[in-house]
């Protein structure tokens, strides 16, 4: 193998080599290919049926039935739905199937009317739409699947991470934190001054292989097979176009990390202006008619549950007040939208009044200002305990959407003391109305270090949509039901999570 020299990077470089692609991920598009192979025999047996009605099938619609999956894994390929880059996180992978979808029945279309023949109208709008269906089922549990093999530290990438060391070390720990997007740094090329550290320091646990001339033999030392390089002034475009060579001739990818690192794609797009990929940032959508939408599907949804689970709520109301005579409902003074105090109704928990116990307990620095929930409290009340172990007590909330001071999905509602710590540019987040749950509960809740939880909450304020809505309430479920540190047994064991739903 012809071995040459770079000139900028100052390290080998190997010859021309493919892609590489890791055992785990070529077992995973295998998986992925019999999914679609499989889900679109069952689609086309279901649409035979329909179309059959219990009568013997055609012939010819049997041969169609027989040869759907290998037309429909070919055009999952054309739609580039095998790509490994596309495994395990994004809707990439979703979207290209639906396209493939989509562009098989236009091709039916197209043949069908030149040669006037073909499959009936009645098997085609069954047959594909639920190939479609069940295909993306399919890849749903795969993707899952992949998520907790990723949880247990297996099927990851392993990246060098090039940038400054603030910066490289703000990546390794929201990798860490996030392990399902299946990346983790082995090692760092750092910028700057500390460039010439190469094992004589770690950032974030990991070790320092040099600076900026040192990637590609930093890649071949911690067998690496992807390049994350951050925003620094020091990787300028010649540096940066060499090393994309340099990677390319040995099959690693090349991920560029712009500044915005908490700046989701739908907001992205790279538009060339005079010959320069430029990075357009959208505003995110804080007012208008998606958030006039949003705050009346709040309402709607509320009235929904709190008829629905009347009779639960006075059930509720009516063991919180036998229990000790005390009332029912307890409310905490709130930051809301546009930094106006509200109440946020609970169902009470413990004796005594909790404002006065919460304040005492931070006086004395028992649980971090950032937490929510006071993880032993010595006052709570047996229906309280049971209310916090069922993730019921913020079932009163619902009151808060209707009064719209609160939202079904959006940033924590903290408290005035809380928001005296914010600096100005992260008091944008207080422009949305909170929300009873969001990306900080379920990547979390209590457990979430004050810094960490105050960047999930501008990531949603800047990244909002319905879909990320959905998504996060289809995720608070499992949060509730496994336990996501809002509380703890005294004996340290994990509990059920104490959400605010």
């Amino acid at each position: 193998m012809a071995v040459g020299s770079d000139p900028v990077l100052g390290a080998p470089i190997a010859a021309s080599r493919a892609p590489r692609v890791a055992d785990w991920a070529a077992r995973y598009l295998r998986n992925a290919l019999a999914a679609d192979a499989g889900a679109a025999l069952l689609a086309g047996v279901i649409a035979l049926e329909a179309r059959s009605g219990g009568r013997i099938p055609a012939m010819t619609y049997l041969w169609f039935t027989c040869c759907l999956p290998l037309v429909w894994v070919a055009f999952v390929a054309l739609a580039r739905g095998y790509e490994p880059r596309l495994i395990g996180a994004g809707a990439d992978e979703f979207r290209r199937v639906t396209d493939a979808g989509i562009g098989l029945v236009a091709v039916i279309a197209v043949v069908s009317s030149v040669v006037r023949t073909g499959p009936s109208r009645s098997y085609v709008f069954v047959a594909l739409p639920v190939a479609v269906v069940l295909d993306l089922g399919a890849r749903y549990w795969l993707r899952k699947r992949l998520h907790r093999q990723r949880a247990h530290g297996r099927c990851m990438r392993r990246a060098v991470a090039v940038g400054h060391r603030r910066e490289v070390a703000r990546l390794i720990r929201m990798l860490r934190s996030e392990p399902y997007h299946g990346l983790a740094v082995v090692a760092a090329c750092l910028a700057g001054p500390d460039a010439g550290t190469a094992g004589m320091m770690q950032v974030a646990g990991v070790p320092v292989h040099g600076g900026l001339e040192d990637v590609v033999a930093a890649v071949r030392d911690a067998d690496a097979d992807t390049v994350a390089v951050l925003a620094c002034p020091e990787m300028n475009g010649v540096r940066l176009r060499t090393l994309a060579w340099a990677l390319e001739k040995t099959g690693t990818d090349l991920c560029l990390a712009p500044a915005l690192l908490d700046i989701a794609g739908p907001r992205t797009s790279i538009r060339p202006v005079a010959g320069l990929p430029l990075l357009h940032v959208d505003h995110p959508s804080l007012t208008g008619g998606r958030q006039a939408a949003k705050s009346l599907f709040d309402k709607l949804a509320a009235v929904l549950l709190l008829v629905l689970l009347a009779p639960l709520l006075l059930a509720i109301a009516a063991a919180v007040h036998l229990e000790d005579g005390g009332p029912a409902l307890s409310g905490q003074l709130r930051i809301g939208k546009n930094n106006r105090l509200f109440r946020r109704y609970s169902f009470r928990t413990s004796a005594g009044d909790g404002q006065r116990r919460w304040d005492a307990l931070t006086s004395l620095g028992a649980p971090d200002a950032g937490l929510l929930t006071i993880r032993a409290d010595p006052e709570m009340t047996r229906t309280g305990a049971w209310l916090r172990r069922w993730s019921l007590q913020g079932l009163p909330r619902l009151l808060n959407i209707l009064l719209g001071q609160m939202s079904l999905v959006g940033p924590r509602a903290i408290r005035p003391d809380q928001a005296m710590r914010y600096s100005d540019h992260v008091r944008w987040r207080l422009d949305v109305r909170p929300g009873l749950t969001g990306l900080w509960l379920i990547r979390g809740g209590s457990d979430l270090p004050w810094e960490e939880a105050l960047r999930l909450d501008l990531r949603y304020v800047e990244n909002w949509s319905f879909a990320l809505d959905l998504q996060i309430l289809w995720k608070t479920w499992s949060a509730a039901t496994h336990g996501n540190g809002a509380n703890r047994s005294r004996a340290g064991r994990p509990g059920r999570a104490s959400l605010p739903l």
